[in-house]
């Protein structure tokens, strides 16, 4: 179906198809296999000035916005769904500096990340507080005009292959979630380190690692917005960064299903081609409609974002505040439904994709020889992170009964 992409968009789609192609297939069973972060993609990514394809102009950025980043990740992970997330979880940890820093912030952070020479990463999650972030033990201790960071994060995408991090720790634990704050922090600060380098089933291309905070001392500056204002940050960039998730779900079953059409057109049962078979059309079908409308519905909400976000990019740059302060000028509404929805409908499209191609296949898709069965170990964590899809159930069902009862009057 056609997107209606503007030329601009449609140079940025073949582009990334170019080194999805030409750069991403070639390695990606050996980056999985051996566990190989891409620097080399990462390179090619950066002379096609794709890795700030949604950053503002003046700090090197393409001028994007959020429906560029769901463009460009959506053809990588066509690709790979792992060497992705290079990209796509240097976005995450970017997005809090680009909402909520200020101008110096900004200034200080954005451009090695827009240019490729630095990538980010982003730290939530704790063993006993994934789901439920304000059971976080993590704390920072104001000293003077530093504060001192103590506690462990894990699970977390990039994990030491980046240089700057948005992390998040309680400042003030007896206020629960309002005592939550966020901090930028940069590879090398002493105190920082990195623990266990977790080996996943899927996304094996990305580096995942525990990080570790002992008495690490950063500047005040380094605090987002304010103290307490943490979990608020959070939940923001959340409500902008699902889409990403959903953009790599859903190449990861475009790319899936690519690649088992590939393998029907030619491998033939009972003097005919399994694609001939009309069960197998029927299927074919079946998978191919969900794909577009999970398009649909992405596209949709990305493209409804960045009618807020791409002027509010403008009007910080002129009036020396921060992004989500002008968000809030143009609407009091949060995207959270919408943003769950895509990352709760295309990730399961994509658990159920890869699946039923490995069926379609049948022995050759269970084969580590066959790309079949790396889509669809892929596919799983898209359920998972940034938020479990029971979780985005619930901010849904949360949303339609809020709606519904202010309608009720």
């Amino acid at each position: 179906m056609d997107a209606f992409l503007t030329d601009e968009q449609k140079t940025v789609v073949e582009t990334a198809r170019e080194i999805a192609v030409k750069k991403i297939k070639p390695v990606r069973e050996k980056c999985d296999a051996e566990e190989i972060f891409p620097w080399d993609v990462v390179k090619d990514l950066s002379k096609a000035d794709l890795m700030g394809v949604y950053l503002h102009p003046n700090y090197g950025g393409l001028g994007g916005g959020g429906f560029e980043l769901v463009l460009v990740v959506e053809e990588l992970s066509k690709a790979c769904g792992g060497i992705s997330l290079a990209l796509a979880a240097t976005a995450l940890g970017t997005y809090p500096i680009m909402l909520f820093g200020n101008p110096e912030q900004r200034k200080k952070y954005l451009p090695d990340i827009a240019s490729g020479k630095k990538l980010a990463a982003f730290g939530i999650t704790e063993p006993e507080a994934g789901s439920d972030a304000t059971a976080m033990k993590a704390t920072a201790r104001k000293e003077g005009t530093h504060y001192v960071l103590n506690g462990t994060k894990c699970f977390i995408s990039n994990g030491e292959v980046a240089e700057t991090y948005t992390v998040f720790f309680s400042t003030d634990p007896k206020r629960g979630a309002r005592g939550i704050s966020c901090f930028i922090i940069e590879k090398g600060t002493p105190g920082f380190s990195f623990g266990k380098k977790e080996h996943k089933m899927g996304i094996r291309a990305s580096m995942t690692y525990e990080l570790v905070f002992n008495n690490c001392k950063v500047p005040a500056a380094n605090l987002l917005a304010k103290e307490g204002h943490g979990l608020f940050i959070a939940q923001a960039t959340f409500d902008l960064s699902r889409p990403g998730v959903a953009s790599q779900a859903l190449g990861i079953a475009e790319g899936c299903l690519e690649e088992t059409l590939a393998y029907m057109k030619v491998r033939q049962q009972f003097g005919q081609t399994i694609l001939s078979f009309q069960a197998s059309q029927h299927k074919i079908a079946d998978l191919a409609t969900k794909i577009e409308a999970g398009r649909a519905l992405l596209y949709n909400v990305a493209r409804g974002m960045d009618e807020e976000l791409k002027p509010a990019a403008e009007s910080a740059e002129t009036n020396g505040t921060t992004v989500y302060e002008e968000m809030k000028k143009l609407s009091r509404h949060r995207w959270t439904k919408y943003s769950a929805m895509t990352k709760l409908y295309c990730s399961d499209l994509a658990s159920e994709v890869t699946n039923e191609c490995m069926l379609l296949a049948g022995g050759i898709g269970y084969m580590r020889e066959f790309p079949i069965e790396k889509f669809l170990r892929d596919a799983k964590i898209t359920q998972i992170y940034e938020g479990a899809n029971a979780v985005q159930r619930n901010e849904i069902g949360a949303a339609v009964t809020k709606e519904l009862a202010a309608k009720a009057g």
